[in-house]
């Protein structure tokens, strides 16, 4: 079980990678700039929860292969894009998909282990899917995601509390984290191709009859 915990982290973190190195391709950086933001991207989420949950040192500390597998995606990335053609919009929102599925049960599993209670573990869960992109899109200059219209940390609660359920059900952890990885990321890109979002509140500007 650990190795496969292992290798869904390690898959996270090249996926957002990815999505970090299309961001700083499409404002034009150098290859240190991608690497960069490939990396805050890639590990923000991550690191952000050890920090929060006293998990010294934070995994790409502790395991330079983190680092390593966020460099190469990014690398390849960019030797990718050169060799075939630049990837629009809705391929960024797609990978970035599949990342935030990733770390949102990553995240939720790891504050479990901490023994932490739900609401709390919902937190880190989400903490762990959005931070990276929140970091990445500011540090572009872009609206953060999670910001924007269609349904995004929704997609992470739901997967989060999903996998919360399941493991007290003693439904086999492998299986939770698939199944809770797919709803995650289904919900998501659902909301992509359809432009699903939550109701919105506006606050409208009223003219007061003179008193």
């Amino acid at each position: 079980m650990e190795r496969l915990f292992y290798i869904a982290d390690l898959f996270g973190v090249a996926v957002f990678a990815i999505t970090g190195a299309l961001m700083a391709g499409r404002k034009s950086m150098d290859l240190f700039g991608v690497l960069v933001i490939a990396i805050i991207t890639a590990l923000g989420g991550g690191t952000l929860r050890d920090a929060i949950l006293g998990n010294h040192p934070v995994s790409w500390i502790r395991d330079d292969v983190y680092i390593l597998v966020a460099t190469l995606a990014a690398v390849g990335t960019v030797i990718w894009v050169r060799l075939t053609r630049p990837i629009n919009e809705t391929g960024l929102l797609v990978a970035d998909a599949f990342g935030l599925a990733v770390f949102t049960v990553i995240g939720t599993q790891v504050a479990l282990n901490y023994g932490v209670p739900v609401s709390a573990a919902v937190i880190m869960g989400v903490m762990t899917g959005v931070a990276g992109g929140v970091m990445r899109d500011i540090i572009c200059n872009e609206i953060p995601l999670i910001f924007q219209k269609e349904i995004y940390a929704t997609a992470c609660i739901v997967g989060s509390l999903a996998y919360i359920g399941l493991q007290s059900l003693g439904l086999h952890e492998d299986l939770g984290i698939a199944i809770c990885i797919a709803l995650v990321l289904s919900i998501r890109l659902a909301a992509i191709r359809w432009h699903l979002e939550l109701p919105r509140f506006h606050l409208l500007d009223r003219d007061r009859p003179d008193q």
